[in-house]
């Protein structure tokens, strides 16, 4: 059997550095991908890419800017741990329809549902998100720069799953 991943681009364009995950889908959309790997853009559309974490993927790849505290354009691949999420109460500040924390949709789509497929984060440290007033249209340039790197981790990331699963490879 195919594996079925999903690789979520998450991000709102209107943020400067917020879009990296949805200039990655876009990149990634370019490639060609093996059967069975689904890229979405997902925007800022949370209540979406909750709904699509309960569909039966083997695994879900989200690309997103992520804030750790290092030099902006760093990558980084994360391994959420799901069960902390699935037994934390879903909070008020949870749903916001005009942006999305990977984080928090998944803690949307475990208060509606089961997440059945192994999910990972691939993101990028940002430079900025413009200005607080009006934002930023595109990234910046070290986050630009940052693009292809993020396409071949995740990639990786899918050469990986189809090993584990006995299948062809990218």
């Amino acid at each position: 059997m195919t594996p079925s991943i999903l690789i979520a681009g998450v991000g709102n364009i209107f943020l400067g550095d917020d879009a990296f995950g949805v200039e990655v889908a876009r990149a990634l959309r370019a490639r060609s991908l093996p059967d069975g790997v689904v890229v979405v853009d997902y925007g800022i559309r949370g209540f979406d890419l909750a709904y699509a974490l309960l569909d039966p993927w083997e695994a879900v790849v989200i690309v997103d800017a992520l804030s750790r505290g290092g030099a902006p354009g760093t990558l980084y691949t994360l391994d959420p741990q799901l069960d902390n999420l699935k037994d934390a109460p879903p909070s008020e500040s949870m749903i916001n329809p005009h942006g999305m924390d990977p984080m928090r949709v998944l803690q949307l789509a475990f208060s509606i549902g089961t997440i059945g497929a192994r999910v990972m984060v691939v993101g990028c440290e940002p430079k900025d998100f413009g200005d607080e007033l009006q934002g930023r249209m595109g990234l910046s340039n070290i986050v630009q720069s940052s693009i292809d790197g993020a396409v071949e981790m995740v990639e990786t990331i899918v050469r990986q799953i189809f090993a584990s699963s006995n299948m062809c490879q990218v």
